[in-house]
């Protein structure tokens, strides 16, 4: 706690509006708006590996934080402070750190796969900031962020030869996909099956562990949907549409301004769907996130073919 300390000493009004835009970038927001720009315009395959790495890194941090229930910073030491700001995002268990873990992963992933030199000192300088930004808004401690560091690091080159091999053979990617459902189901197992106790004593305490328990449970239903739903895109894609990710600069603005519109529509209808019909269980997560992963893998794709033909129409004389 001795350095989350001295960062809360230095604190001031622009550097904490400077940390919480940096530290956005490891939201899974900006996470599925990168992925699923690199897979609808840029490469599809670059897409595979960044969605590959963002779900096992996921899965992998949302059950380490249920193993080992540390509690953030402010709770573990009352008197400590955080940017206020960056409460709202600061949800579950501390440890691992998930910003940190999408950053890495996302960021590092793109470092990996691209080999300008600009773009890799890009990526890995904006990672290291939203690693140090988790850390000045006191939401996690250095061994948070660096465990997690250490973990999506280490999923950037182990799984890029794996996907890039994947990605050209469709029976080692149906394998590849395969796996991951079965780490991702028993991670549902885990979370939900597992009856966890509470080791604060503290109400407030506890009401912030029980809130990240219940956290962990939603999140394993997420992951397993979303890879049940990114395994039907893939078949859909692999059988059916075999869609083109290049286009022209208009083109491609539709595809992801309307796409990511679309994306978002579709998960939060579904969610205001369920809670209006009183449907609150846990696995409608499940749900929300096979349809908008089947929507951006396979639904949305459906419709570049009209749009690179209107393009086409455009550039006749």
């Amino acid at each position: 706690m001795s350095l989350l300390y001295w960062l809360e000493s230095i604190r001031n009004p622009v550097l904490d509006t400077v940390m919480n835009v940096i530290t956005k970038l490891g939201s899974e927001a900006l996470f599925m708006v990168i992925a699923l720009t690199v897979f609808w315009c840029v490469n599809k395959k670059e897409g595979y590996y960044l969605l590959f790495v963002g779900f096992l890194g996921t899965i992998l941090n949302q059950f380490l934080k249920l193993l080992y229930q540390i509690p953030r910073p402010w709770v573990k030491d009352p008197k400590f402070t955080i940017v206020e700001s960056a409460r709202a995002d600061a949800t579950g268990y501390s440890f691992p750190s998930g910003h940190t873990q999408n950053a890495v992963g996302t960021l590092g992933g793109i470092a990996r796969w691209h080999k300008q030199t600009w773009l890799r000192v890009t990526c890995i300088v904006l990672l290291v900031l939203v690693a140090f930004s988790r850390m000045y808004l006191g939401v996690h401690t250095p061994m948070d962020v660096g465990v997690s560091f250490v973990i999506a690091a280490a999923l950037v080159f182990v799984l890029y030869p794996i996907v890039k091999s994947a990605a050209e053979h469709p029976k080692r990617m149906y394998l590849l996909l395969a796996c991951m459902s079965a780490v991702s189901l028993a991670f549902v197992l885990y979370s939900n099956l597992t009856e966890f106790h509470t080791v604060s004593t503290d109400a407030n305490a506890v009401k912030e562990e029980l809130a990240s328990i219940a956290e962990g449970r939603k999140n394993s239903y997420s992951l397993f949907g979303a890879l049940l739903g990114f395994t039907v895109g893939y078949t859909i894609d692999q059988k059916y549409l075999h869609f083109d990710e290049k286009a022209v600069w208009w083109v491609q603005i539709i595809k992801v301004v309307g796409g990511m519109g679309l994306v978002l529509g579709i998960k939060s209808g579904l969610k205001a769907l369920f809670n209006a019909v009183g449907f609150t269980w846990l696995g409608t997560n499940a749900i929300r996130y096979f349809a908008v992963v089947l929507f951006a893998s396979a639904v949305w794709p459906m419709v570049f073919p009209a749009l690179s033909r209107l393009s086409s129409r455009r550039q006749k004389p």
